[in-house]
């Protein structure tokens, strides 16, 4: 391969180790490495509380993972379990990002999820170091003396080597910094055989690789690109460029999506077996989709139901659950969208228990106004639609709480609950 002709540039990948629960130790004035703390959501929320962060103490301690449950944490006195404040780590975010703009522009940092961001140093790194590892410890540093918090480096030439250097090398090295390099990519990636763990590889992927006859890293670099593409589609040659390290993907040149679309999932607190429950949970999220595209302006052509069912009933019935869409006349009145998801739910649903409820409305377009049903009462139809407004403009105002529909206060909705929450888990007491 011939890198010549390849973007050759610096960049960071950073992750903040033990993100929640680090800030919860220091918020408490203990050393994240070594407090023995989880972040555990609420019960009501998750059947029993799931695990959102464990210390790296209580990783090596226990066992612990950010995927257990509350049963599984030992009965120990050393170990503390706190509730989720959402708010108090978004303002860590943002307070971490502010000190990575120090070393670099603002256009050149990006935020890629509440734990991790990706610099383009390419431009900086000189000012603030002689290598760009003396840089990434720099700006360690800095984080920690201010936030008290550590962070973990990932150095490449583009981000698919600086996401790798993070993921592979950098969180088991002691200085918990890593780097990646055109010419270094054979000797430290193709070496690897567990395929699940590079980034963008799952498990379906990787059995798919191990069918193909590809084990390791090495031998998907080596493989015929053709073959690779007509087995995997686009994806095969997208892995062919993750395994020597390419990527030409400009993080400034923002990708919008062909086809949008507005949606949004629950995972229910329990399992739901009430049809009465399961349709009011279900016109809650119609409500709340068809409210947000409402605000840009839009209608939907088409909407889609997923639904997830139960441990027990997935057991028994070999299905996971079903997922149906179907195209409508382009609207955004709630009444309508609800009418036809509970459509698509009454047509397949035969008593199983639901856990998950996911809503989708596609095949935008805009809104220039109300187009009138003839078989319909035109003034019940605009009478109708003002009062639709009337209420966005009330929850713009006062909040989407300040008037909810009476179903919501029916044994089973779930919006009330949820309103207070951020990213699906408790807020904090406040912003502080």
């Amino acid at each position: 391969m011939n890198y010549d002709h390849e973007p050759h540039g610096v960049f960071f990948m950073i992750d903040n180790k033990s993100f929640y629960a680090s800030v919860e130790s220091v918020t408490r004035g203990d050393d994240p490495l070594t407090s023995v703390i989880v972040v555990m959501s609420e019960a009501e929320n998750t059947n029993g509380g799931l695990i959102l962060a464990a210390s790296p103490k209580a990783k090596e301690l226990f066992g612990i993972s950010n995927v257990s449950r509350c049963r599984d944490l030992p009965d120990d006195p050393r170990l503390k379990v706190v509730p989720p404040r959402m708010n108090l780590y978004i303002k860590k975010n943002l307070q971490i990002n502010e000190i990575f703009t120090q070393f670099v522009a603002d256009e050149d940092c990006y935020p890629y999820s509440i734990d991790e961001s990706i610099l383009d140093m390419t431009k900086s790194w000189r000012l603030f170091g002689r290598t760009p590892l003396e840089v990434a410890h720099r700006m360690q540093t800095a984080v920690h003396d201010q936030l008290g918090l550590w962070t973990t480096v990932g150095i490449g030439e583009n981000p698919v080597q600086a996401k790798l250097a993070l993921d592979l090398f950098a969180k088991h090295d002691d200085d918990r910094l890593g780097e990646l390099t055109y010419a270094t990519f054979p000797q430290k990636i193709w070496p690897i055989t567990d395929l699940v763990s590079v980034w963008s590889i799952g498990h379906r992927t990787a059995a798919h690789l191990n069918r193909v006859g590809i084990h390791s890293m090495n031998e998907l670099a080596h493989s015929n690109p053709y073959e690779l593409k007509a087995e995997f589609g686009i994806i095969g040659t997208q892995l062919l460029a993750l395994a020597w390290g390419i990527d030409h993907s400009r993080l400034s040149n923002l990708i919008t999506p062909n086809d949008k679309s507005w949606g949004n999932s629950q995972v229910l607190a329990r399992d739901y077996l009430v049809q009465q429950e399961i349709e009011t949970v279900i016109k809650e999220i119609g409500n709340q989709v068809t409210s947000r595209m409402r605000h840009h302006q839009q209608q939907a052509g088409c909407v889609s139901l997923m639904i997830g069912f139960s441990y027990d009933s997935a057991e028994g019935d070999g299905r996971s659950g079903f997922a149906h869409s179907m195209r409508i006349d382009a609207t955004d009145s709630p009444d309508q969208v609800n009418q036809y998801l509970l459509y698509l739910f009454r047509k397949t649903w035969s008593g199983e228990g639901v856990r998950n409820i996911a809503v989708g409305l596609s095949h935008l377009s805009a809104n220039d106004g109300l187009q009138l049903n003839l078989f319909k009462d035109p003034h019940a139809q605009i009478k109708q639609n003002l009062m639709i407004r009337v209420l966005d403009k009330i929850h713009d105002q006062f909040g989407n709480t300040a008037l909810v529909p009476a179903s919501s206060l029916l044994h089973g909705a779930t919006m009330l609950e949820r309103a207070s929450l951020v990213g699906g888990h408790n807020g904090g007491n406040s912003f502080d």
